[in-house]
């Protein structure tokens, strides 16, 4: 199963190349997020592997009181949503591991987390820290792509992948933990949440060609981007015509859309 341990060193290493591939897809679902979760509107509020700072910033955004701090292994990552400076005294980066929090309990009112739950190798260690540190009433929520079926620009990738070279399959972003519907609402109750509520955000992915979608690939990033810079330039462009073929485009140059969808969950911390 891929876990957050199976990561190469720089899988996640370049932000802006990130921000290219997912960074875009991860702005539109952050505000989703926001919205679902429904922090307060005053005090301090966690977001659990801030990657580039999309979520941070969205909550930020939509509570102009309160003031948000995010954890992220990459310094590469914190550096860049750091030198954002978009809210500078009201939103800070730190580099931090969820699994091991320095916070004291009850440090937060809130705590917040996008895309990377399924990436934590211990999410139940996680999600025992983001309780600690979240007070008593406070909301913990997540969110994650529906890697199995409803995240379609990840899909149509892996699929082409299968098809091509068989024994990759054991690579598809499918066999993720955390991905499938229930599985976050049950990690949530397994460890003494209240009121959990897990339900599908559903977002457009939408490309301006297939250059726009296909080349972000090549940057190296998330298991599909580590998968295709293994590749040389045969099976690359190879991957590259079944992609094509899947997408069913008119031309190389068509705009095209693809859904996407995350499975996002919250629960309460209890108060005894």
């Amino acid at each position: 199963m891929l876990r957050g341990q199976d990561r190469k060193p720089d899988m996640f290493g370049d932000a802006e190349a990130y921000e290219r591939f997912m960074g875009r897809w991860s702005r539109l679902a952050a505000p989703r997020l926001v919205d679902f979760t429904s922090p307060p509107e005053l005090g301090r509020i966690l977001d659990a592997g801030s990657g580039t700072g999309s979520l941070a910033f969205s909550i930020a955004d939509s509570k102009a009181k309160v003031r948000v701090l995010g954890i992220d292994p990459s310094r590469e990552y914190v550096a860049y949503a750091s030198s954002r400076k978009r809210f500078p005294d009201r939103v800070s980066f730190e580099v931090g591991d969820a699994q091991q929090l320095r916070f004291p309990d009850a440090t937060f009112d809130a705590a917040l987390s996008l895309l990377v739950f399924n990436f934590i190798p211990d999410p139940k260690k996680a999600l025992q820290e983001l309780r600690r540190v979240t007070r008593p009433g406070g909301m913990i929520s997540a969110a994650v792509w529906d890697y199995g079926a409803g995240m379609r620009m990840l899909r149509t990738f892996w699929d082409a992948v299968v098809h091509l070279d068989p024994q990759a399959e054991k690579l598809d972003e499918r066999h993720m933990p955390l991905c499938r519907e229930g599985e976050l609402g049950g990690l949530w109750r397994e460890c003494g949440l209240e009121n959990v509520d897990e339900q599908p955000i559903e977002i457009t992915t939408r490309f301006a060609s297939l250059a726009d979608y296909w080349d972000p690939f090549l940057l190296g990033q998330g298991p599909a981007g580590s998968y295709v810079r293994r590749l040389d330039r045969h099976k690359a462009e190879e991957l590259r015509d079944e992609v094509k073929r899947r997408l069913s485009l008119p031309g190389e140059d068509a705009p095209f859309a693809l859904d996407a969808r995350v499975w996002a969950v919250r629960g309460v911390v209890p108060k005894s």
